[in-house]
């Protein structure tokens, strides 16, 4: 929902849904990408501690610290507290996210999550295969965990450096594998890499569970309950001898995401305007309450917790088992090691050609109906981003082997994640060497794409500026009255300015509780439609949104020449309002709820629309028109 706007500040052009809830896939990455960079930086770290001082590394993460309440209390050494506490929060936000494309992303079409899913276990599967391979009757075959899972902060930080050469649907489709590789790793966890269960704990957590369970088919509001709630599921997991970590990815999964429904939001206007009448602590509360109802939960968690996981927990997980003593003698042993080359070729080869063989087998065999949502060449580059196996790889390293074996086993890991990024980096070099029209089919395929825009654009019914029959359709819902359409207008005309085959669609969407004068001032853009003079009209009131009373209008319809008395008469009998009130439908049915609000080509642009950000979002458009048209 817009609102007033003295000067730019950092929210200035961007869509209101990144000024509320600056969390979908997108910023989930910029997040990924900065974390990564945190995460190289303590893993250097932890390497030079531990080759520095290894007494002092290991005494600190040997450190006892135990949390009491009463008689009963948990005890675990430092390191144990982050691979187990503080990790679930991490496993936390890689469900939110998982479930936050499931809701509202390229998976909401429930196919769609088939061929990942597939994909993530052909490339375990392969990774896991080789491994054994190195490890065939030796005791070190009892770590083929370890060549499992992909690590998120590291795969999505890496992809995410790629830009603009790499689809936003890949990300969609790696955060799918990365999900799948987690839930499976986990699992495994809980069940090979457990050495004894207490059957009675094991109960007490499902129980627990299933209590969070009912709460949320109660629909129950409260961070508190579920926090409480997932926190005995964790202890009762911890002493029934099972990787309580897992409780972190099951609560993110249950979080709902959805878009903010335009009843919540007017009823949180309804109470801050009591709270600004009788500003009383009861109206206050009851306005904050307001405010996050209009807002899923998954996204306000995902707000909170993501930084902190990307910056401070996998971080502080890499500065606590990263460590390695580095000697030539090590070096010497782990060369040959099947425990390091097994984790190492398992990652680099496995990973990417299951992941891309499976993706084409399953294509071949559903006769196209089940494919990729990117090209092969992107399919391509994501198998090899998955072969960067860190966080929940060093996790199961740290339960399968102790001494020396670890050591080799955290060489792999690191071995693996540097050599995944090398090959990475080169098949998207090797891509950008394509001729531009053959690279853009190898990047962005032929597969269709989901729309988000529940009305067609219609060139019979809708306001257009540019060509009818463009190949780029750049819709936006926008409020005459709103300031931050008006700073999206100068925008909008240079897009049309630098692009020849891009056609501009306004729509109405009059916030009319916040701005008094909007449904007046569309209103009158249609008045001065029916003279063949809307983008006149629209020029105007975006040019002067502080003056939108009644004797406003009519002056600026003899300003751009149009019969005042007719344009008076149809105004005053409000002739335009069924079309705004079919634009306002049509918002509400695409999950519009506040303005400005972009679609191109059918999907909504989540992210800043200054120009530099709008037109590459028209050039990816284009691109992926022109490569299913080939």
């Amino acid at each position: 929902m817009s609102g007033p706007v003295e000067a730019e500040g950092p929210f200035s052009r961007r869509t209101a849904w990144v000024r509320n809830v600056p969390t979908p896939l997108r910023d989930f990455l910029s997040t990924e990408t900065g974390g990564a960079a945190v995460l190289l930086a303590a893993t250097i770290a932890a390497l030079a501690w531990v080759n520095l001082d290894a007494s002092s590394y290991d005494g600190v993460w040997e450190t006892p610290l135990s949390i009491n309440l009463g008689d009963a209390g948990v005890e675990l050494d430092l390191r144990h507290w982050v691979n187990s506490g503080l990790m679930t929060f991490f496993f936390f936000v890689v469900g939110l996210e998982a479930r936050r494309e499931f809701d509202l992303g390229e998976l909401r079409e429930r196919r769609r999550f088939a061929l990942p899913v597939l994909a993530a276990i052909g490339g375990m599967a392969l990774a896991v295969a080789i491994y054994l391979a190195f490890n065939a009757g030796d005791s070190s075959a009892g770590g083929w965990g370890i060549a499992m899972s992909t690590d998120t902060a590291f795969a999505l930080g890496l992809l995410a450096l790629f830009g603009a050469r790499v689809p936003d649907r890949l990300r969609a489709f790696i955060l799918t594998v990365v999900v799948v590789d987690d839930i499976l790793a986990l699992v495994v966890i809980a069940t090979v890499y457990t050495e004894t269960v207490d059957v009675s704990a094991l109960i007490a957590a499902s129980g627990l569970f299933a209590a969070v369970l009912v709460a949320r088919a109660l629909r129950l509001r409260g961070g508190a309950i579920y926090l409480m709630l997932g926190a005995a599921v964790w202890v009762a997991l911890l002493e029934s001898g099972i990787e309580p970590v897992i409780v972190g990815l099951a609560m993110g999964l249950l979080t709902y995401a959805y878009p903010a429904v335009r009843s919540d939001l007017d009823l949180a206007v309804e109470r801050f305007r009591r709270f600004r009448e009788q500003p009383t602590p009861e109206l206050q509360r009851s306005a904050r309450q307001g405010l996050r109802a209009a807002i899923s939960p998954n996204e306000r968690l995902a707000q909170l917790f993501h930084p902190w996981t990307s910056y401070v927990i996998v971080p502080l997980f890499a500065l606590a088992n990263a460590g390695i003593a580095i000697d030539s003698a090590f070096l010497e042993r782990a060369v040959s090691s099947p425990i390091t080359l097994g984790i190492l070729f398992g990652y680099v080869i496995g990973k990417p050609v299951g992941i891309v063989g499976v993706s084409w087998l399953v294509a071949r065999l559903s006769r196209g109906r089940l494919r990729p949502p990117v090209g092969w060449a992107a399919v391509a580059g994501g198998g090899t981003i998955a072969g960067i196996g860190f966080t929940v790889a060093l996790l199961i390293a740290s339960l399968a082997f102790a001494g020396a074996a670890l050591e080799e086993a955290k060489l792999g890991i690191l071995g693996a994640a540097a050599g995944a990024s090398l090959v990475t980096w080169l098949v998207f070099r090797a891509t950008d060497l394509l001729p531009e029209r053959r690279r853009e089919r190898v990047l962005l395929g032929t597969s269709e794409l989901l729309t988000d825009l529940a009305t067609n654009v219609d060139p019979e019914r809708d306001h257009i500026r540019g060509p009818r029959e463009a190949a780029v359709s750049v819709v936006e819902y926008g409020d005459f009255e709103c300031p931050y359409c008006g700073l999206a207008e100068p925008v909008v005309r240079e897009l049309l300015g630098d692009f020849a085959d891009i056609r501009y669609v306004w729509r109405h969407l009059p916030l009319t509780d916040v701005h008094r004068h909007a449904q007046l001032a569309a209103e009158a853009a249609e008045a001065a439609a029916d003279q063949d003079a809307f983008w006149e009209m629209h020029d105007k009131l975006l040019e002067h949104q502080d003056a939108l009373e009644g004797a406003d209008l009519v002056g600026y319809a003899e300003e751009i020449g149009v019969d005042s008395g007719r344009f008076s008469e149809y105004l005053r009998e409000r002739h335009g309002a069924n079309r705004i009130a079919d634009d306002v439908d049509g918002a509400d049915l695409s999950g519009v709820s506040g303005t400005p609000t972009f679609f191109i080509n059918g999907r909504r642009h989540y992210g800043a629309y200054d120009i530099a950000t709008l037109s590459a979002a028209v050039r990816a458009a284009g691109a992926r028109a022109r490569a299913g048209a080939t």
